[in-house]
């Protein structure tokens, strides 16, 4: 056991959330024979198979749950120990793996890439790209962007901001189609709808005072927020898209709100998630509080009042 590194504990804690030797190989960018035999290492170390190998993939035997869940432990102890020292000299610096969905990557975190590289000059970021929900802890992710009413007991989230979504046209097609004064007209246009999530195509509304869902028929479809929004802007039609997006191309003069008076935003909040106790890690507390800060400076104004 003496012969164990931190490293060790870190490979067989990543073998165990991947399940593959495979995944972990193409994570650290190495043979897979290499995580193989540091795996039989650390299992002779120990004097005890920590892992069963089968045709269906990798499992933890009865000592190798142990040994994970102490891995864990220390791999916490050891985050707090670099936090500590690295908050002593006020500098965030290293690798922070960030995720969130297609659109709020482009439109959003993109741009503000650059304010982060100057406030923090030390720090890398890989950004992870996507609308599905990541696992955090099996991906490796150190910061997650969620827009979320329920989040699980298992991460820490820190609210920098509120999402809702409108109905927005480029102006190419108000020109060219002119804007419904009235949800019920809004089956005259073209619209844009997502063929992935059939929630979002349930567009809500405030008539006279009533809550009313509109079923939107789409002219055009796409299974990917960002190239919803990049189908709005290029003409084809009206679509929802998420006011974090719409407001600011509206303020860019790229598209023009459609039906502001009647359209239920439904805000929800928007988080920066973390796993465990990374958060005090300086590297994930300063992205942290610069995507707050980010955010918070580009709310639109209904977001505010929401």
């Amino acid at each position: 056991m003496r012969t164990l590194a931190f490293d060790d504990l870190l490979l067989f804690t990543r073998v165990a959330e991947l399940g593959s030797l495979s995944a972990v190989a193409r994570e650290r960018e190495a043979p897979v024979s290499q995580v193989s035999r540091a795996l039989a290492r650390i299992e002779g170390s120990c004097g005890a198979r920590l892992v069963h190998r089968s045709t269906h993939g990798l499992s933890l035997t009865a000592e190798g749950e142990t040994f994970l869940a102490y891995g864990r432990r220390l791999l916490g102890t050891l985050d707090e120990l670099e936090g500590e020292f690295a908050a002593s000299t006020r500098e965030a610096r290293g690798v922070v793996r960030m995720a969130a969905s297609t659109v709020v990557a482009h439109y959003q975190m993109v741009p503000g890439l650059v304010g982060l590289a100057q406030r923090h000059p030390q720090l890398r970021v890989e950004l992870e790209v996507g609308d599905r929900l990541v696992d955090m802890v099996r991906e490796g992710i150190d910061l997650a962007i969620r827009a979320s009413t329920h989040l699980p007991d298992t991460v820490v989230a820190r609210q920098i901001g509120t999402l809702g979504r409108a109905l927005y046209a480029a102006p190419a097609y108000a020109a060219r189609a002119g804007l419904p004064r009235h949800p019920d007209a809004l089956r005259d246009h073209q619209l844009v709808t997502n063929n992935a999530v059939p929630m979002l195509n349930q567009w809500p509304f405030r008539i006279q005072g009533r809550s009313v869902v509109l079923a939107a028929e789409g002219h055009w479809r796409t299974n990917d927020t960002n190239m919803a929004a990049t189908m709005v802007l290029e003409g084809l039609g009206i679509g929802r898209l998420a006011t974090l997006v719409g407001d600011e191309l509206v303020r860019q003069q790229r598209l023009v709100p459609v039906l502001p008076a009647h359209v239920d935003l439904q805000p929800v909040p928007v988080y920066a998630v973390t796993a465990g106790a990374r958060h005090r890690l300086p590297k994930i507390k300063a992205c942290i509080d610069y995507w707050a800060e980010w955010f918070g400076q580009r709310r639109s104004p209904a977001a505010r009042t929401a």
